[in-house]
């Protein structure tokens, strides 16, 4: 790793060099990683695109050690999940009932989903809330952008803009369950006018509210930045260390009334285990008052293992010949384990855009990238070893992957009332694999996305869009290794209405999305946690939004939204007792029909803000045949968010304080589970009954966190 960030930096400096002897012209540039890269993957008001943006002033506030989907819960048609139930560790989000794998996420443009999961593992960045400038969802299939589809939204996050003047931050948070957040931040500022260096250490621990769900999260953030008036170049590097205790594995109901923090996992190591490293530079270039591009190269760096205890493992499974003891035949064995991932993820990405200044704009992008997985495993101890080494392979697999999209998109604007916007993009995707199926995968895809749409300004302040957007993906690994997936296919529909004066505003839109061979979550969990897919045939969801800003004079805002949904499976099939049984349209999995949010704020004097935070989430279910024993009961939760600021004159520019304290009403509730049905053979031949059982993850009761933070 030395010798890649050494590479990165001399290839920054070479570059720099080289630009200083470019002769400058005339045009000024502000911000030119936000301007093109925000142009490239973005959308603005007046794009027909459903979407919200998160500040890092709004981010700022609640930034306490909390992951970022714990950030963006209360956005709207947003449901946020925490296995050790307080929102440090894992951390998954749902938006529009489409779970993490189906939730397209790019850093810089770049993408941060994995490549054979499709999942997007937060855990992996602690506290990279703290080197975000902004985020934007988009809900639905949204923008083209990079990396797999977006099934359900996409999120893109930018990092730090350049500083002008140096900075330094300290920031350090206590709370409930032994958790605390040490930050410590700084900035160059801009050297010479035109290089600047910033950069983020963060350690987060916590005991977690569950049993032994601890944390123990390390992260760095570094960047360096050369800008003139033309041209911008970055070097980011940014990684983080996680070592979380297993949690996965849920309670029962009757823990749940009983026992509530129970963690079925004793063994003391029953840990994850997980390095990342992210390489990015990027090169951005504004050439004329009409052209501009950024190019981007990139590299991940991920390697890591889970460690796990296991009773009665048969010999065969790793590879052990029985041994004879005493006369006995030993052929089980208890055993530690560790399931490693090694992986390297790298490629290029692209935009060339054009714009007239006045009535139209172009954007060509794309991006090739590759994925190299190795999985393999490892017996690090074993009761009964038999003729075993340490450290012997009991299996030795890969998944690669290569994927590569271009896309172009156009906004026109016909006259002051209509913009037309169109959207192409052909994705191509070659996935190779062993040990997920009887046979080894070697799929390649060819997908065409279209998106087209018009909004109509009615007068200054209200505007209607409609949109249509097609998105396809491509099966994940484990739905590989849990059968012989499809492809999936969506159709998303969108009308919308926007109306902003100088006190309010309010969104709403109406979405329909279709689906052909939907991979929907079954409610299984395979042996290390990761939820279970299958295509359900034909599916949809149909539903309203609505969020809005209503400043109640000088002290008061409200920033409510909802979301009222119907998410079905079309004559959904099951197994049940022996027998396929036709369930007519059921409820598609982990999907409430109902998500509330709301934000109450008040400031009755300067610099000190109290903000009252609700959320409101339906019963949902976590299988896809409406049984009762697979419902989540809704639940209705509050947080209270307190910051003040005080700025003396000397030395330090600003200090502080943050409150945070979750679930302030003390509300028992559960966001997340898993579900099973299984066919067990009686002792009566020929005569099968389906079982069924349900684990829970429960949420934290009251718990608090305190911070502080110093700005020089």
């Amino acid at each position: 790793m030395k010798k890649i960030s050494f590479i990165f930096l001399m290839l920054l400096a070479i570059t720099i060099n080289a630009q200083e002897k470019v002769k400058k012209d005339s045009i000024k540039v502000d911000n030119v990683l936000d301007e093109i890269i925000v142009k490239a993957i973005r959308v603005n008001s007046e794009s027909p695109i459903t979407h919200s943006n998160l500040s890092k002033e709004d981010i700022v506030k609640r930034n306490l050690g909390q992951d970022i989907p714990v950030l963006m819960n209360y956005m709207p048609n947003v449901v946020t999940t925490s296995d050790a139930g307080a929102g440090v560790g894992y951390t998954g989000i749902r938006v529009r009932g489409s779970d993490a794998t189906r939730v397209n996420i790019t850093i810089n443009g770049i993408p941060y989903n994995d490549s054979e999961s499709m999942n997007t593992f937060w855990v992996d960045l602690p506290d990279f809330s703290s080197s975000v400038e902004s985020l934007q969802l988009q809900r639905g299939v949204g923008t083209s952008t990079n990396g797999a589809g977006a099934f359900g939204a996409s999120v893109n996050l930018l990092t730090d803009a350049i500083s002008e003047k140096p900075r330094a931050e300290i920031a350090n948070s206590f709370g409930s369950f032994n958790t605390h957040k040490h930050t410590l931040k700084f900035t160059t500022g801009r050297l010479n006018d035109h290089i600047e260096i910033a950069g983020r250490a963060s350690i987060i621990k916590s005991d977690g509210y569950v049993d032994r769900a601890s944390s123990d999260l390390k992260s760095y953030f570094l960047q360096g930045s050369y800008i003139d008036n033309n041209t911008l170049i970055k070097a980011v590097v940014f990684g983080g260390f996680e070592e979380t205790y297993q949690s996965w594995k849920g309670i029962t109901a009757d823990d749940l009334e009983n026992d509530r923090t129970k963690n079925y996992y004793t063994y003391n190591n029953q840990v994850d285990h997980y390095n990342q490293d992210h390489y990015q530079l990027h090169w951005n270039q504004k050439y004329n008052n009409f052209w501009s591009s950024n190019i981007a190269i990139h590299y991940t760096y991920g390697r890591g293992y889970y460690e796990q205890y296991k009773e009665d493992e048969d010999f065969a499974d790793y590879g052990f010949d029985e041994i004879n003891i005493g006369g006995e035949i030993i052929n089980t064995t208890d055993i530690i384990r560790r399931k490693w991932l090694d992986n390297n993820f790298y490629g290029t990405t692209f935009s060339l855009l054009y714009s007239n200044g006045t009535n139209f704009d172009f954007t060509f992008g794309g991006a090739w990238n590759k994925y190299e997985g190795d999985h393999f495993g490892e017996v690090i101890w074993a009761r009964y070893a038999s003729d075993s080494e340490i450290r012997d392979r009991y299996y030795e697999d890969y998944g690669n992957k290569t994927d590569f999209n271009a896309f172009t998109k156009a906004n026109y604007r016909l006259n002051d009332k209509i913009n037309l916007y169109g959207d192409l993009q052909v994705r191509t995707i070659n996935y190779k694999a062993n040990g997920v199926a009887a046979n080894d995968v070697d799929d390649s895809f060819t997908f065409f996305n279209p998106k087209t749409g018009i909004t109509y300004r009615v007068n200054e302040n209200n505007s209607l869009y409609t949109s249509y957007a097609r998105a396809n993906r491509e099966p994940n690994r484990t739905d590989y290794e849990n059968g012989n997936p499809k492809p999936e296919t969506l159709n998303d529909f969108e009308l919308g209405w926007r109306l902003k004066n100088e006190s309010f505003y309010i969104n709403s839109n109406i979405y329909y999305m279709r689906y052909k061979d939907q991979l929907v979550l079954t409610g299984e969990l395979d042996d290390v946690g990761s939820p279970i897919r299958a295509n359900v045939g034909d599916s949809y969801r149909l539903g309203i939004e609505i969020d809005a800003n209503f400043k109640l004079g000088k002290k008061f805002s409200i920033q409510p939204n909802i979301a009222l949904s119907t998410n079905k499976n079309l004559d959904f099939t099951s197994t049940w007792d022996g027998e396929v049984v036709d369930l007519g349209n059921t409820n598609i999995s982990f999907s409430p029909n109902i998500v509330i949010g709301n934000m109450f704020n008040y400031m009755p004097v300067e610099n000190l803000q109290f903000t009252l935070l609700s959320k409101f989430v339906g019963e949902q279910f976590m299988g896809n045949i409406d049984t009762n024993g697979s419902k989540l009961d809704s639940y209705f939760v509050n947080d209270l968010n307190i910051n003040y600021e005080i700025n003396p004159k000397k030395i330090v520019k600003s200090i502080i304080f943050s409150g945070l304290v979750n679930n302030i009403f003390n509300v028992k509730y559960v966001s997340n589970g898993f579900y099973y049905t299984y066919d067990d053979t009686w002792s009566v031949p020929g005569e099968t009954a389906t079982l069924e059982g349900a684990g829970y993850y429960p949420q934290a009761t009251t718990n608090f966190l305190l911070g502080m933070t110093l700005v020089f």
